[in-house]
């Protein structure tokens, strides 16, 4: 089972919310990223979510890339 410090890629105001409110929340609610950049992730890619983010394939296909590259290491 995956497990992570929500204090550590939560905003503040979303580290005691939970799973189902988080990955409903903005993508500013992970940490670093400001509401601007949410804005530029919706008008580029549709994405408004953290659970839309997390399923971009982009994102997937670099997730995929990164896990061969560490493989033969």
């Amino acid at each position: 089972m995956a497990s992570i410090d929500l204090d550590k890629v939560l905003d503040k105001a979303w580290a005691d919310k939970s799973l189902p409110e988080i990955l409903a929340a903005p993508v500013s609610a992970l940490k670093g990223v400001s509401d601007r950049d949410g804005e530029l992730l919706q008008e580029a890619f549709g994405v408004r979510t953290v659970s839309d983010l997390a399923e971009l394939k982009y994102v997937r296909w670099a997730q995929a890339l990164a896990e061969l590259g560490t493989a033969g290491k």
